[in-house]
């Protein structure tokens, strides 16, 4: 044999050595289990038909939820409402806003809520110049502090003004309603006396 063959020939030896080695692992390897099915999260309990009374730090109510279904999520301890009908109450219980969303999602704490898809809220009062409505979408409410905001196109009708704009945030303890961009305000005629 040549010199100049053995270093060929060695090579050889060694590539095919390292082939059975792939070869002889691939074949004893373990196979791979397959993937557990998780599946959406699953709740400790669902309720129909309920009316929900969320109580702040204080013990006095912040906020109460009447809808047809609730679904208490198991991981988080979160509660997912079908169409809502929520009443937020101010700090000192002077005033309260009512209003319906077509869902809402609370954290655990009650600290949170997200009222997803159309929401629609009233000032529940008996004085004709203070009720307001508002109309908009996609709201994240702090029941506890009530506060209110949303990103969405939003409507702000009192009586004698319609103003629409782009965004929106509310602080109901001040009774102050902000809309935030592209506002537009349409005022009713003073009627002459």
């Amino acid at each position: 044999m040549a010199l100049t063959e053995r270093p060929v020939l060695l090579v050889a030896l060694l590539a095919l050595g390292a082939i059975a080695t792939q070869a002889l692992v691939w074949l004893v390897r373990p196979t791979p289990e397959p993937p557990a099915f998780v599946g959406p999260p699953r709740s400790n309990y669902s309720l129909a038909d309920f009316t929900l009374n969320s109580l702040d730090d204080q013990g006095r109510l912040s906020f109460t939820i009447v809808a047809p279904a609730l679904a208490r999520r198991n991981d988080d301890g979160s509660l997912w409402v079908d169409a809502p009908n929520f009443t937020i109450t101010s700090n000192d219980g002077s005033e309260n806003w009512k209003g319906v969303s077509d869902s809402a999602w609370v954290t655990k704490d009650g600290t949170k809520m997200l009222l997803a898809g159309k929401v629609q809220m009233h000032r529940d009062t008996e004085d004709p110049k203070r009720q307001a409505q508002v109309d908009t979408h996609d709201v994240t409410a702090w029941p506890k502090q009530n506060k209110l905001e949303t990103q969405a196109p939003a409507t702000i009708t009192q009586p004698g003004s319609i103003l629409r704009g782009t965004g929106m945030k509310a602080d109901l303890n001040t009774h102050q309603l902000e809309l935030l961009a592209d506002v537009h305000a349409t005022f009713a005629p003073k009627r002459k006396p």
